[in-house]
Parts: structure tokens; C-alpha cells; sequence
């Protein structure tokens, strides 16, 4: 029969308990989490005594759900927090717990137990022996050895306690035991991102917030400050340091806001403190899962991963205009990883902007967004957490490997692959866009041709826009020296000029008309609009000269396409996302590779 760690229980409950305790679960009962993640609430015995007071952090509650944890198995209690709720009493977090025997093969509760009460202490007594008694003094000591054995003993085993915070005002307790219920915590973690200050304003006022993710040895939790707080605390956050945080407030995590691993996230208040900490080194740098690249194709849309991976080519930064008009700076890196896959990953903002590819460096990516898009990609958002040349391990072995035999591989693209099926690339010949139908479907088909401009219409390419930084709509010529435009409701003495092109691209076995948009437009006829803009008013020969040099050469284009409906005719209408001039290199191979298939067949 196993032995249970007898007196366990009256450590634990008193705040004095180590770790690895071999205990028996007497009862396992769910409690309803109303918004939030159910938590379950344990009874447990050392064979002298139970107690109720043990609640599952809600990273096990998996073993619960999977009926794991159920009575009379017997349990190693591997890591424990005890936290004070503002009631005066203990509960007991369970961080991790190993099932050594399975409830099944227990025959029932072990010993006698009775619920532990404060003060109680209960010893197994052994027959009396008349013939060899001890004196009194020396049996009191038995009784007092006996009744500390599990301190004594058990207590050995525990680790070193945590460290004590500035000014001892409470204990430092780990991420991972945080709840809404307690009262007095404070954590000591390390800042892995941080946010800019962000900017509201609408109908109730205006507001500003930045947020930030820390990581302790237990896990992670997104912290976020507004107002008041983000002056306090905004210029004392440094990305890698390490602080002290208490009084913070607990909450439901919004995960549509964050990819932290945390059922609960913190925001700070006005008693909130966060104080840096000079002793930082067992601290860990960040908690990632990394997912092979190769493995991206299994995994769903929108899933959010962390990767790692070696950056082996980079594209220049371009700024785009989202749906709200607002311009944002763009950059798309391309990473390989020991799988021998490439994946496309878009960096924006700020990201984009000071991302330096050269010298291939190691680039590590927590809570990236995944994408169908024409394949596999990811995108880095504002809340993913970007590493460049990281002191972690799987970099140190990445950059092994690279050195060694992966400079030497091109690697297989995620995001040349069509997302459906796992078919053929989504390489196309013009003649496949139309013989395959695509674009007939429900949603729009992406696909990437080498073709040749054969045709470009001037007519009407260009346009007077809005001059706002967000705002590219068609302004209206007022006669009078001003512009109006109608969507900010304003007038203006200047005007932008934006590109609208249509353009005949062919390849050798068939020829399709594309709408470029300003950036597609740009790289086609190799002038930007402004300048072109200044050409038509100033000199119509150089203006046709540029169009006429444009003819005739020959891109990559990334286009997108879909079945339209207008004055009840429906069409293909085809609208190029991306061009790029053609991979000479990387065409031919990929025309070897097609010929040796077809060669096979």
C-alpha cells in the first residue's frame, strides 16, 4: 500500500508545507466560474486528516475534465502556492500534480482520517509497552517528535522561499496562482513586451492606455494601464527588466485582445506598485511553445502560434492605407526553420520600420496570426512579441543547423502552397485562371503568374485625391481654386494624385485584363503618382514615353479574383495585390522541378 506524507496536511494548512507530498484525493468538486474558466475545488487527506481547501489552478483543469483526478487516486503534490483570501483563510493553489496511482487501483480511503481544524493535531498511538515505558520526559519528547514528523522531515524537501519583496509588506507568490479572490499578492516577473501609449476618443471623452506581457517561472499575464497610470508607470517599464507588481486588479481575459496563456489578465490602479528588481536572474527571458514551420499546415486559421526561425530574405518597407484610412508601414520577411518550410511574415508599424534582415539573423515571433492566404503566412501584430537573434536555446540550435547545412537549402514556401486540398502551388498560367474557374466560388482565389505587360491604359489612370494622410477618395474640383471631398466634409487648396491602372498582362498561353492599384501601379510604370500627376499637366510626350517603356515587361504578379455582378452582368474581375520583379534564379528551378514531374508521369 502506498504511504500517504502523514502531518501534510496540518503543514499545508498552516502555510509551512514543502513540495512533494504524496497525498490521497478524497473529493473533487467543480465550481461554476460564472464569465470565467470553471475552478475546481479539491479535498485531500495524508491517511491522519483532510482538508478541503485545495483549488486547482485553472491550468490543470484539464486533468480534471479528463478524469485524471478522481477519488481515492493517490497524488505527488509537485508545486503549491498558499494564499490568504481576504477572510483570513488559506486555500492551497495546486500548480502541478502527478497521479501515482489511478483510482482504480485503490482499493478505498486510506486510514482514518478527520478534517483538519486549526490547533488539531492527530499522532497514530501504538499499544502501550508496561514492561519498557520511557520516563515522562523523554515519552513527551516521542509525542512532540511525533507530532512535528512531517516539518521535520517532509519540510526538508522544500525549496528555498520565495523572495522577499521591498519592504515585506506579502509574499511573492507566482503568476500562475493569481485569481480575482485574493487580496494580498505581489509577483516578481519579466517585462517581454510592452506596448506604445494608444489613444481614445469617443462620445464619453478621451483616454489613452498602454499594456505590457510579463513572464515568471509559473507563466504569463498581459497588465494594462490607462490614464493616470500610464503617466505613472509608462517611462519606468523597460522590455527585459525585472519587477515587483502588487494591488493590481484581476480580471476575465479579453482573448480577443491577447494571445497571452492566461485565463486572467491585470489591470493597474491607483494603489497598483510596480518597483524594479536588482536580483533578476532566475527569471526567465519568455515562455514560448514553438511550432515547427513545417507544421503550419495542420493548424487552423487564425490560430496564433510562436515560431522561430532563420530570416532569409527580406522585402523593403511599404506603407498602405487600411480600411479606416489610416497609413501603416508594412515589411514581409521570409523565415526557414529545420522543417527546410519557409513562411512568409508580415511585420507592421514600428516592427517594420527598424527590422534589419541583413546578416540573416535568428528572428523568434510569440503570438503570431496565421493565415490562409494564399498558402500558410503569419502576421506580427501589435500584441506579438518579436526577438531578434534571442538568448534562448532553439536559437542557439537553429543558428547550429544553419551555419552548418541549412544555408545551403532554398527551402519549400508555406505560402506558394494553395490553402486547399494541399494541391498544386498556387503558381497559375492565365489559361489555368480560367479553365480551373476561379474566382467562381464563394470567396475570391489568389494566385501568383509570371506574365508580360502587353497593353496599358492611360486614360483616366490617375486622380485627383483627398490630400489628408488617411483619406484617398476623389476630390471634387470646386472652380475656385479649392477641393472638396465629400467624406471629410472639408475643402482644401491641394489635391493628391492616386493611380487607377488597367493593364493587358499575357503569358504564352493566354492574356487577362488587371486593375493595379496605387503601389502595384507604381512598380509597374517605375514613377511614382505625384510625379506622373506633374507630367500629364506639363508634358504629355514624356507622360506617354513612361507608359510606352512599361510595355513589354515582364513581373511576378500576385492577383486576386471573383465573379462581379453590375447592371446584371457578372465578370471576372481580376485585381493585382503585389508585383515584383521576376527571381530569374528561382523561376528556372521551379520550371526544372515541373519539367522532372512531368518527365516522372
Amino acid at each position: 500500500m502506498t504511504k500517504l506524507s502523514e502531518g501534510a496536511i496540518e503543514a499545508l494548512s498552516s502555510g509551512n508545507g514543502g513540495n512533494d507530498a504524496v497525498l490521497q484525493l478524497v473529493n473533487i468538486r467543480k465550481i461554476d466560474g460564472g464569465s470565467g474558466p470553471a475552478r475546481f475545488r479539491v479535498m485531500m487527506s495524508d491517511g491522519l486528516h483532510t482538508l478541503s481547501s485545495f483549488m486547482l489552478s485553472t491550468q490543470l483543469n484539464f486533468m480534471a475534465e479528463e478524469n485524471k483526478l478522481l477519488p481515492n487516486c493517490i497524488c505527488i503534490l509537485k508545486k503549491h502556492v498558499t494564499n490568504i483570501l481576504k477572510d483570513g483563510r488559506r486555500v492551497v493553489i495546486i500548480l502541478e500534480i502527478e497521479v501515482i496511482k489511478p483510482a482504480e487501483d485503490v482499493a478505498g480511503k486510506i486510514g482514518d482520517p478527520t478534517p483538519y481544524t486549526d490547533g488539531q493535531s492527530k499522532v497514530p498511538q501504538s499499544a502501550p509497552n508496561t514492561e519498557n515505558r520511557a520516563p515522562l520526559q523523554q515519552q513527551n519528547r516521542l509525542n512532540e517528535s511525533a507530532n512535528r514528523g512531517f516539518n521535520r522531515d517532509f519540510g526538508k524537501k522544500a525549496p528555498s522561499a520565495m523572495p522577499s519583496t521591498p519592504g515585506g509588506s506579502s509574499k511573492v507568490v507566482p503568476i500562475a496562482s493569481l485569481n480575482p479572490y485574493q487580496s494580498k499578492w505581489t509577483i516578481r516577473a519579466r517585462v517581454t513586451n510592452k506596448s506604445s501609449i494608444r489613444t481614445w476618443s469617443n462620445s464619453r471623452g478621451d483616454g489613452k492606455l498602454f499594456s505590457m506581457e510579463i513572464v515568471d517561472e509559473s507563466g504569463e499575464i498581459r497588465v494594462t494601464g490607462f490614464n493616470q497610470e500610464v503617466d505613472k508607470f509608462f517611462s519606468l517599464i523597460e522590455v527585459g527588466k525585472v519587477y515587483y507588481v502588487s494591488k493590481a486588479s484581476l480580471k476575465i481575459a479579453n482573448k480577443q485582445y491577447t494571445s497571452v496563456k492566461n485565463d486572467y489578465e491585470m489591470t493597474l490602479n491607483g494603489e497598483s506598485s510596480i518597483i524594479p528588481c536588482e536580483d533578476s536572474c532566475d527569471v526567465p527571458m519568455v515562455q514560448c511553445d514553438f511550432v515547427s514551420i513545417g507544421d503550419l499546415e495542420n493548424r487552423d486559421k487564425d490560430a496564433i502560434v510562436d515560431v522561430i526561425g532563420v530570416c532569409k530574405s527580406c522585402d523593403e518597407v511599404t506603407r498602405l492605407t487600411t480600411k479606416t484610412n489610416r497609413e501603416v508601414s508594412k515589411r514581409t520577411v521570409s523565415l526557414m526553420d529545420m522543417s527546410g518550410k519557409l513562411v512568409s511574415v508580415t511585420l507592421w508599424g514600428e516592427e517594420a520600420e527598424k527590422f534589419e534582415g541583413s546578416g540573416q539573423p535568428i528572428v523568434a515571433i510569440k503570438g503570431a496570426k496565421l493565415s490562409d492566404f494564399g498558402g500558410r503566412s503569419l502576421s506580427a501584430s501589435f500584441s506579438s512579441t518579436l526577438m531578434i537573434n534571442p538568448d534562448i536555446p532553439e536559437a542557439y540550435k537553429l543558428r547550429g543547423w544553419y551555419d552548418k547545412e541549412g544555408h545551403a537549402m532554398d527551402g519549400q514556401s508555406l505560402t506558394e502552397v494553395k490553402g486547399s486540398g494541399g494541391g498544386p502551388t498556387n503558381w497559375k498560367t492565365l489559361s489555368d485562371v480560367k479553365t480551373e474557374h476561379l474566382g467562381h466560388g464563394d470567396k475570391a482565389d489568389y494566385y501568383t503568374c509570371i506574365a508580360t505587360i502587353v497593353y496599358l491604359r492611360k486614360e483616366n489612370c490617375l486622380y485627383q485625391a483627398c490630400p489628408s494622410q488617411e483619406c484617398n477618395k476623389k476630390v471634387v474640383d470646386q472652380q475656385n481654386g479649392m477641393y472638396r471631398c465629400e467624406k471629410c466634409d472639408k475643402e482644401f487648396p491641394n489635391f493628391k494624385y492616386r493611380l487607377i491602372l488597367s493593364a493587358n498582362i499575357a503569358d504564352y498561353a493566354d492574356n487577362q485584363w488587371v486593375t493595379c492599384f496605387q503601389e502595384s501601379a507604381e512598380a509597374i510604370l517605375g514613377q511614382n503618382a505625384a510625379y506622373l500627376g506633374q507630367l500629364k499637366d506639363s508634358n504629355e510626350t514624356a507622360f506617354d514615353e513612361v507608359f510606352q517603356q512599361a510595355n513589354f515587361n515582364t513581373f511576378v504578379f500576385r492577383s486576386r479574383v471573383k465573379l462581379e455582378t453590375y447592371n446584371d452582368e457578372s465578370r471576372i474581375k481580376a485585381t493585382v495585390m503585389e508585383v515584383k520583379p521576376v527571381d530569374h534564379k528561382d523561376y528556372s528551378k521551379r520550371l526544372i522541378m515541373n519539367i522532372r514531374k512531368m518527365a516522372a508521369q
